[in-house]
């Protein structure tokens, strides 16, 4: 018989705001007028009310539904009904444009039912978006591509200002966690781009049942791969159905983290309970490139 894990009480600094006011419904009345996705709302992620009133969101590409079935994740997972749709980077592009953003960020779904797991997709976004606003900063949080290099090359060479693959955890719980992923195969990913003259960045998330001196060693695992920025956030349950929440981090926890990983030497790092990869996104770069 398998014990049932007690279920951890939310601490009180966890806090987000609810999704309300104009803002919010100006962004999702023009998602929905677009037809596009967003992860804000497919992962359910603690920060959509802040965001989506402060202007920003972050795309989601290449459909709803996700190949992989993650641990942690609230996106669909299953066989996506159809195939990536060519004129989705337009769509986005005049999103971009609506929205006034000098900063967009785009992720997708996993679609390793394609040959190049969407990467054609992503490059496009980056050329319709930098053709149809000037000066905007593109970021994309891209998939592993199942270690595809060709497809690697593909987003690489639209050149976007940040490329970033999240490694999401320490090596030892991949199985449990991301199980479609490898650790050693992600690491190679930001290499790449790194060593392309790419700004990189990855983020993990706490609260897994990792080892403090886990954390450390991946986070040096991931700079030593030459990535500049780095997200810390804590893990928060989306349903009964996923893994659960093993220990809240508390923020001075999450600051000392943000010490230790700046003598690593990466250029900037986000660290709190609430720190998503795309979570003011647009301060990350120029802070780090001060």
């Amino acid at each position: 018989m398998t014990a049932t894990l007690p279920v951890l009480v939310r601490p009180a600094w966890i806090k987000a705001r609810a999704p309300q006011g104009e803002g919010y419904e100006r962004l999702r009345g023009l998602m929905r007028g677009l037809d596009l996705h967003t992860v804000c709302e497919e992962a359910h992620c603690p920060n959509l009310g802040e965001c989506w009133g402060r202007g920003t969101a972050t795309f989601m590409i290449l459909g709803d539904v996700c190949t992989r079935a993650c641990g942690f994740c609230a996106v669909k997972t299953g066989l996506p009904g159809r195939p990536p749709d060519a004129a989705e980077p337009e769509r986005v592009a005049e999103a971009v444009a609506r929205m006034g953003l000098r900063h967009a960020v785009i992720t997708s779904v996993n679609r390793d039912d394609q040959m190049d797991g969407g990467a054609s997709i992503f490059a496009a976004c980056i050329e319709r978006i930098r053709a149809r606003v000037p000066g905007c900063a593109v970021e994309v949080l891209i998939p592993d591509f199942k270690g595809d290099a060709a497809a690697l090359s593909t987003v690489m060479a639209a050149r976007p200002d940040v490329l970033n693959h999240n490694t999401e955890t320490v090596p030892r719980l991949y199985r449990q966690v991301r199980p479609g992923a490898r650790f050693e195969r992600s690491l190679t990913l930001l290499r790449r781009s790194a060593e392309a003259g790419l700004t990189t960045k990855s983020g993990i998330m706490v609260g897994l049942g990792e080892e403090r001196h886990e954390i450390l060693e991946t986070l040096q695992a991931i700079r030593d791969s030459g990535t500049h920025v780095l997200t810390v956030g804590q893990y928060l349950r989306p349903s009964a159905d996923h893994l659960p929440v093993m220990r809240y981090y508390t923020p001075e926890e999450f600051a000392e983290i943000k010490r230790e990983a700046l003598a690593m030497g990466y250029a900037h790092v986000e660290s709190g309970p609430l720190v998503r990869s795309s979570y003011h996104a647009d301060e990350h770069v120029p802070a780090a490139s001060r």
